[in-house]
C-alpha cells in the first residue's frame, strides 16, 4: 500500500522486492500495526515525507536476506523494525546518547519505506529480536505504541499517581506497565466514551472519566497521548505541585493559551522525540515480566485505509494490526 501525496488514499500497487544494502537485512513482513503517526503522515501532517512512500513502522517479520555487512540476525529470525531507521551516529545528539534527536536520521515509514508490504528492508543495528511469548500480531504494537509510551512513561520520573491522556494502543500498553511498577493510574477518555472507561479499569486503572473532568486526587504527572492541544492546560490542571505533563505525540494540535498559575509551583511541561535503542533494550526486558499483553485487531494489508479513517475517527479498541496474510 503506497502513498503518492499526502492527503489522499493509499493505493495497492506491485512494486519490486527491495535489495538490502550493506548493513540491512530483507524482511517478509509478518505483521503491521498501524499508528497514529502513520495517520499523520498520510493526511499531511508531518512535513516531507518520502514519496512514494510505503507507510508503517511497527513492523515484526522474518529475515529472508542479509546485506554483505549484516551478521547481527541469522536468516529465519524474526524481528521488529521501529520508527528511528537510521541515526549518523556521529553529530552531538549521538555523541551523547541522544540519537533519538540525530539531525540527520531516518525514520520508517516516513522517510524510508516501511511495513505496509509483503516486503521490506531495514538497517539491522536498529531492529530488535522479538520475545518469543509475544505472536506476530501482539508484538507489532510494541514496536512503536511500546516503546513510545515506554520513554513517554519514563518522563514521569517517580510519580506514584498518573494520568493518561487518550487511551489508545500506547496507553493500554503502558497502563499495564506503570501499574506493575506500583503505580496508580487515571485514565481520560473522550466525552462519554464508556466502552475506553471500561477498558481502562479492566487494566488496572483506579479511575476513569473524560478528558474534562479532573481526578479525585492530584496528579504528579500525566501523558498525553491524544494530539490534542487543548489537554495541556486541562492536564496541568489536574497537576499537584511540581507535577510534569509529557506530551507523547509526534504531533499536537495548537496548544491554547492558558493562565500562569496553572504552570507556578513548579509544574513541566515536556515532549517526547522518537526513541533510542536503549528504549528498546529497556522496554523488551520489562514487557515479559509484567507481562505486557496487547489487545489488537487485525485487517488485511488492503484495508488499510479503512483502518487509517476508524483510527481517525477512536473507532479502533487497543492497536490495529495490518497482516500481508490475512
Amino acid at each position: 500500500m503506497i502513498l503518492e501525496k499526502t492527503k489522499t488514499p493509499l493505493r495497492a500497487a506491485e512494486i519490486p522486492t527491495p535489495s538490502p544494502s550493506a548493513n540491512e537485512i530483507l524482511i517478509h513482513v509478518l505483521a503491521c500495526a498501524v499508528c497514529r503517526t502513520d495517520l499523520h503522515v498520510v493526511d499531511g501532517e508531518l512535513p516531507n515525507p518520502k514519496l512514494t512512500l510505503v507507510p508503517g513502522h511497527e513492523i515484526v517479520g522474518t529475515v529472508v536476506k542479509r546485506g554483505k555487512d549484516a551478521r547481527r540476525f541469522k536468516i529465519g529470525a524474526r524481528v521488529g523494525v521501529p520508527w528511528l531507521g537510521w541515526t549518523c551516529g556521529k553529530c552531538k545528539y549521538c555523541a551523547r546518547g541522544q540519537e533519538n534527536l540525530c539531525a540527520y536520521a531516518k525514520f520508517t515509514g516516513y522517510t524510508r519505506n516501511g511495513g505496509y508490504a509483503e516486503f521490506t528492508v531495514a538497517d539491522e543495528r536498529f531492529c530488535f529480536p522479538i520475545p518469543a511469548r509475544y505472536p506476530d500480531a501482539e508484538a507489532a504494537p510494541l514496536l512503536c505504541a511500546g516503546l513510545i509510551g515506554f520513554r513517554s512513561l519514563t518522563k514521569t520520573g517517580t510519580a506514584k499517581r498518573l494520568g493518561i491522556y487518550g487511551f489508545g494502543a500506547a496507553a493500554h500498553i503502558i497502563t499495564q506497565v506503570a501499574k506493575y511498577q506500583g503505580q496508580e493510574i487515571f485514565a481520560f477518555t473522550r466525552k462519554g466514551d464508556v466502552k475506553a472507561q471500561r477498558f481502562a479499569k479492566s487494566l488496572g486503572a483506579v479511575w476513569a472519566g473524560a478528558s474534562e473532568a479532573m481526578p479525585p486526587k492530584k496528579l504528579d504527572a500525566a501523558i498525553i497521548f491524544a494530539p490534542v492541544g487543548g489537554l495541556v492546560p486541562l492536564a496541568l490542571k489536574a497537576m499537584d505541585r511540581g507535577g510534569t505533563v509529557v506530551c507523547g505525540g509526534i504531533h499536537m494540535s495548537e496548544i491554547p493559551a492558558f493562565s500562569y498559575d496553572l504552570l507556578w509551583e513548579e509544574r513541566s511541561v515536556c515532549s517526547v522525540a522518537n526513541l533510542t535503542r536503549q528504549d528498546g533494550k529497556d522496554f523488551f526486558k520489562i514487557a515479559p515480566r509484567v507481562p505486557v499483553k496487547t489487545t489488537v485487531e487485525v485487517f488485511p494489508l488492503e484495508e488499510a485505509n479503512e483502518v487509517l479513517d476508524r483510527l481517525r475517527h477512536g473507532k479502533i479498541h487497543g492497536a490495529a494490526v495490518l497482516s500481508p496474510a490475512a
